[in-house]
């Protein structure tokens, strides 16, 4: 195989990536990632854009003496909400990639 060979397929390679990539960027809106915290008190739904699409929040934690752990419960449903979002794209992405880190993707 000549260098030139090997350097057209590392391309074509690199363009499907690319366009797996970029089908995976339009499927993110629509995939949601459920989180909750204080046993299921609030729970927050993101999509895999990690954008916030829904927050619940059972009326029965809402204390108006104790909006401080309100604000931790809805905080920590929203942190692993969006932590999980993340590590779901990271797999797509390493499953399209193989693992290979590419920087700037998504």
């Amino acid at each position: 195989m000549s260098a030139n060979t090997g350097m057209n397929n590392i391309m074509k390679q690199a363009q499907r990536m690319q366009q797996q990539i970029a089908r995976l960027k339009e499927s993110l809106a629509e995939r949601e990632i459920e989180a909750s915290a204080g046993g299921g008190a609030v729970v927050a739904t993101m999509n895999g854009k990690q954008e916030l699409i829904n927050l619940t929040i059972n009326p029965e934690v809402v204390d108006p003496e104790d909006i401080d752990t309100l604000k931790e419960l809805i905080t920590a449903a929203v942190n692993l909400a969006s932590t999980n979002a993340r590590e779901m794209v990271q797999t797509e992405v390493d499953r399209i990639t193989g693992g290979m880190s590419i920087p700037g993707l998504i």
